[in-house]
Parts: structure tokens; C-alpha cells; sequence
């Protein structure tokens, strides 16, 4: 029997040991601050541990390396050795899933990188790899600590490294809610999605001052790199929420059409909408003057269950228009031509957004439904300097690449090489639908007719030209601007009434649900970059 003395002191040891622990938790979760904390408020900014009870779900969130502390001994940094280090990594559930989390401290050093945080997020990446579970990082930092030196710049490459090894196995989604400058800005860059808040966070490689010195410009950091310039201009941004918490509640949102990795299927959900629902309005949607716009939204929603989509970029290249949405409860991704913006024309910028967008539903198992509108490429020579060539040939590799589903309904215009590349059934698409108000030919009638009628046309008298020029056009509008051509070679397995779109889609897709393609053996493609 143990004498009472040992067990009195081992008792107390024990006691010890518990109080220390409780100190330790409560300098973790102290963060900067009381004074810190409420200056973050102030500012419209939650901090890093309300910001992720927010995200998951009530108590699910299990912290990991709580009491990790930097090891840099220059410049004082021996003096100030919180625990945590300014990061708050772990996991925890949306919706009953597992998904992995790490949020930057601004109270904290700024929410700087060091070497110890770079370890830790690196480290809860390798799990979520193991596991199959999505990343979310909660972006809030002045970039790189400056007193680590080339220590926290490596950790930033580590970080890099496992995001990309990571792109395509499991969702990455990144919230920018702070600052996020210089190297930082490269690992929400690889990721999936991209989070920005209206007034409180921005993104640059190099800031206002550097640019200053370097070219002379003034700009502030909001036009720079705040969150409608990276939304609305540069494309770089996918979302933009009013603050933190609409944030928030928008990655959730998000994450209901994910799967949690590159095996799963997207989560389905159950549906009271009728599959066999017919909309009569669809009817009448296409305006009978071919040159006049609608909104192809107007079509997209009385398709999907709900009549729910959930854009995404949505100020980005606006002649294109990409999103989630759900038919028979499973849920798909919707690409669409949108003639109420340019013409549904493609241009650099909608290229590359709709590439990316079709490569991130082919990685993750996600079928692709396109609405297609489109009289072609956006002709000048902004756009030929700028690569069209290049930029419009991502979005047929990515297309052509992809081996999901993929169902095409063709509402009005498909002219030319912009015909191939949304999804054409030349391009391995498995169902081509068209409405009987699409014009499926090399262009449109009436430079179809300046080319083939050129001859004919200078031999008339000039006072006759132009009722022989409407005539022409009427003629090829007729003969070859409409789908029964390509319906008769195949190329569209079905001219449809508009209202029956919703139940002639969902048939293709549980037609489909066991669609298995292959690609030839290969490391990877070369991607027209």
C-alpha cells in the first residue's frame, strides 16, 4: 500500500499539471488580446476562433498543435513566444462531414508566417490527403514573419507544394479576410475557391508603396487588390460576401454541391421537385429577332431543382456564366453562354473562366450541363494580342479532357469554332439537345451571305442590292440556321420543345450515372497555358 505521503504528492503534481494545462489553453485562446481582439471588431473583422465556430458545426471543432511556439531568438523574439503561434488549426464538420481548417490570428504577430505555423498547417494538409477530406484556410496575414527570414519563406514554398499535390484530390477553398499580400497571395491562387469581404480584405503581390517607387502609380490598397478589383477585373477572387459571417455561411453553401474528395460522389439531396416538371415559359424565352438579348439565367433557373443556382465569379467575365446547381437532387455544373452580356461571345476572360470551372466539376465528379448561346469569338485586336487563340483553346481542352457527364442544350446561336468548343458532341459530349430556335452554322446569316453571295451581290445594281442581300439571308437563315442539319447528321440527338428541357435532362443524367470514360495512358496533358 502506498504511503501517504507519495500519494499526496503525486496528487499534487497531478493538480500541477492540470492548472498548467489550463493556462496553456487559456493563453492559446487569449490570442493578442482583449485590446487586439476589440480592435479587429472594430474594424468589421471577427478573429480566427470565432470565424471558424461560425464556419462548422456547433462543438465539432477539435484544435491540434494548441501549444506550438515559434523558435526564433533574433530581434527579442525569445521575449515573445505565445502558444499557438498565431494560428489556429484543426477539424471539424459542415453538415455532419469532415473537413479540415486552419485560420490566421491578425492579433498574433499580424497573423505572420512562421516556421512553426507553416509546419502546422502543413500538417493538418497531410492528414486531410489521408483522409480525403476538403481544406479551408481562413486567410487574415501581413505574409511572411521577417524575423524568421528564409525559415518562413520556406515554410510558404511547403505550403505551396502540398496545395498543389492536393489540386484535384481533395476541394481547397480560401477565405481572404484580412490582408494577404507578397508570397501569401500564391497559396489561395492554387486553390479551388477564393473568398474575399466587401470592405475588409485585399490581395497583392507587391502594395501601393512598392508600386509608387517602382512606376509612379498611386492606387490605394482597395483599388489594388480589394475585393471587388480581384472579383469584378483581374478574375482572381471567385465569391465576394458583405463581411466575415455572410463569408462564412458562403463557403458552407459552397461546400453542399462538393464532394469531399476525388473518389466520392457530390452529396445528394432530397428533392420534393417534380423531375417530370415542365415550364410553358420557356416557350416563349427566345426573343423571335435573333439579334435581341435575354438572360440565360432565365433558363437555367426553371430547369434546376428550386430554381436554385448558385453562381460562381459571378462579376468576372459576365458573357459567361458558371455555377452549381441540382437536378433530381444530384448536383451538376452549369456553364452558359449569357447573350445579355456581349452577346454571349467569347472573349479572353470568359475562356479561362470557363476552363477552370470545367476542369474543377471533371476533377471532382460533377456533371457539366452547358447552355449554349454563342455567336462566336470576340473579334480585334486587344483580343488577338492578347491570345485569344490560346485562352479559347483552354476552354476546348478542358471540355474536350473532361469525362463526366457532359449534356449540351443549345437555345439559340452556335456559329463557328465557338460551336465546337461549348461542348459539342465532336468534343465527347454524351447528349446534345437543341430548342428549334437555335442557328447551328459556320457564322451568322448575314455574313454568311456577304461571303458566299459576294460575286452576286456586286452584280446587281446598287438600288437592288439590299432587298436581294435580305432575301439571301432569309434563304440561308432558313436552309442552314436551324438544328435539323445537325440533327440529321447526328450531331444533336434530339430537337426539343424548350419545356421539356428539365425532364429530358434529368433522363440523360440517370442515364449517365454510370458513365465510365477513359483517357490515354499519360502523365498529364499540356494545357494550352
Amino acid at each position: 500500500m502506498p504511503e501517504p505521503k507519495r500519494v499526496s504528492q503525486s496528487l499534487a503534481n497531478h493538480n500541477d499539471r492540470m492548472e498548467e494545462l489550463r493556462k496553456l489553453d487559456a493563453e492559446a485562446e487569449a490570442g493578442g488580446g482583449p485590446e487586439r481582439r476589440e480592435r479587429e471588431h472594430k474594424s468589421g473583422k471577427l478573429t480566427a476562433r470565432e470565424r471558424i465556430h461560425l464556419l462548422l458545426d456547433e462543438n465539432s471543432f477539435e484544435e491540434l498543435d494548441k501549444f506550438m511556439r515559434h523558435r526564433c531568438t533574433d530581434f527579442g523574439m525569445d521575449e515573445q513566444r505565445p502558444a499557438g503561434d498565431g494560428f489556429v488549426t484543426g477539424f471539424g464538420r459542415i453538415d455532419g462531414r469532415l473537413v479540415y481548417v486552419f485560420a490566421q490570428d491578425f492579433t498574433v504577430f499580424g497573423g505572420s508566417l512562421s516556421e512553426t505555423n507553416a509546419l502546422k498547417i502543413c500538417k493538418i494538409m497531410d492528414q486531410a490527403m489521408r483522409a480525403g477530406a476538403p481544406v479551408i484556410g481562413l486567410n487574415d496575414s501581413g505574409g511572411a514573419r521577417i524575423q524568421e527570414g528564409v525559415a518562413s519563406l520556406a515554410g510558404y514554398a511547403d505550403i505551396f507544394l502540398r496545395n498543389t499535390l492536393a489540386s484535384g484530390v481533395i476541394p481547397q477553398i480560401s477565405a481572404v479576410m484580412g490582408p494577404c499580400a507578397g508570397g501569401a497571395v500564391y497559396s489561395p491562387a492554387i486553390t479551388d475557391f477564393i473568398f474575399m469581404t466587401r470592405d475588409t480584405s485585399y490581395m497583392f503581390v507587391t502594395g501601393p508603396d512598392v508600386i509608387k517607387t517602382v512606376t509612379h502609380e498611386e492606387v490605394t490598397k482597395q483599388e489594388l487588390g480589394g475585393a471587388m478589383t480581384h472579383n469584378a477585373t483581374s478574375g482572381v477572387a471567385h465569391f465576394i460576401a458583405p463581411d466575415d459571417a455572410d463569408c462564412l455561411a458562403m463557403i458552407r453553401e459552397l461546400f453542399s454541391f462538393l464532394p469531399s474528395n476525388n473518389i466520392d460522389d457530390p452529396p445528394r439531396r432530397a428533392t420534393t421537385d417534380p423531375a417530370d416538371r415542365r415550364e410553358e415559359a420557356l416557350n416563349t424565352l427566345v426573343p423571335d429577332d435573333p439579334q435581341k438579348p435575354y438572360d440565360i439565367k432565365d433558363a437555367i433557373h426553371p430547369i434546376v431543382d428550386d430554381s436554385y443556382f448558385f453562381e460562381v465569379h459571378e462579376h468576372f467575365a459576365r458573357n459567361l456564366v458558371v455555377g452549381f446547381a441540382r437536378l433530381d437532387g444530384r448536383p451538376v455544373g452549369v456553364v452558359a453562354n449569357q447573350p445579355a452580356f456581349l452577346a454571349g461571345v467569347l472573349d479572353i476572360n470568359a475562356s479561362v473562366k470557363g476552363a477552370r470551372f470545367v476542369r474543377f466539376c471533371d476533377a471532382f465528379n460533377i456533371p457539366l450541363i452547358t447552355f449554349e448561346d454563342v455567336p462566336g469569338f470576340l473579334p480585334g485586336t486587344q483580343q488577338e494580342f492578347g491570345g485569344i487563340i490560346k485562352h479559347g483553346a483552354k476552354l476546348l481542352f478542358a471540355y474536350a479532357e473532361a469525362t463526366v457527364p457532359k449534356i449540351t442544350i443549345i437555345t439559340r446561336k452556335a456559329y463557328g469554332g465557338a460551336y465546337c468548343v461549348m461542348a459539342s458532341k465532336h468534343i465527347r459530349t454524351d447528349a446534345n439537345f437543341a430548342w428549334p430556335t437555335a442557328e447551328i452554322a459556320v457564322m451568322g446569316p448575314e455574313g454568311a451571305v456577304n461571303i458566299v453571295y459576294k460575286r452576286e451581290l456586286e452584280k446587281v445594281p446598287e438600288s437592288e442590292r439590299e432587298a436581294l442581300r435580305r432575301e439571301k439571308i432569309a434563304e440561308f437563315r432558313d436552309r442552314f440556321a436551324n438544328p435539323f442539319v445537325a440533327a440529321e447528321r447526328g450531331f444533336i440527338d434530339d430537337v426539343i420543345e424548350p419545356h421539356e428541357t428539365r425532364p429530358k435532362v434529368i433522363r440523360a443524367l440517370r442515364m449517365l450515372a454510370t458513365k465510365v470514360d477513359t483517357m490515354p495512358r499519360k502523365k498529364h496533358g499540356n494545357i494550352p497555358l
